[in-house]
């Protein structure tokens, strides 16, 4: 069959088998870009908006948080993992626009792409859920893996 990982020989989906692979330190940076329009980014002081529901960017750092620990309950493949340390951070880059940054870390067997990818796009879901009422505009733009490391290949997509 395929050289999939998760397909077995009959082609059915399957979780890969970790057991045999060495505990290392593995990290994964994601970034996700949102287009937030110049009317939302002016109501921004010292980059953060205070909203009805609360503070938009430490709430969405909170619910990424939360999307990194729920990733194996999301994506049926993923693995259980004990998470190490989750760090968001989220920037108004201009005067239209911010990145969502996710870096997750653990000492295990399989990697954290996916935890990350997971952290940004929940935080960019909270965003645009807390915001869509000042405005129908937003936009999530891209959202990609930066690099992993620990595994049997780093990768770094600048």
């Amino acid at each position: 069959m395929s050289k999939l990982s998760h397909i077995n020989n009959k082609g059915n989906p399957k979780m890969v088998t970790i057991s045999d692979k060495k505990i290392t330190k593995r990290t994964a940076v994601a970034k996700a870009t949102m287009f937030l329009g110049k009317e939302l980014i002016s109501y921004f002081t010292n980059d953060e908006l205070i909203t009805k529901k609360g503070p938009v960017f430490q709430t969405a750092i909170i619910a990424g948080i939360q999307g990194v620990k729920k990733t194996s309950e999301l994506i049926p493949m993923c693995h259980p993992l004990l998470i190490n340390g989750v760090d968001i951070d989220i920037n108004v880059i201009d005067s239209e626009n911010i990145e969502v940054f996710c870096k997750v870390v653990i000492e295990g067997k399989t990697g954290v792409e996916m935890e990350a990818l997971t952290g940004v796009s929940i935080s960019c879901l909270t965003i645009y859920d807390m915001c869509k009422s000042l405005s129908q505009e937003i936009v999530t733009k891209e959202i990609k893996l930066l690099e992993k490391t620990g595994g049997k290949s780093d990768i770094k997509n600048g």
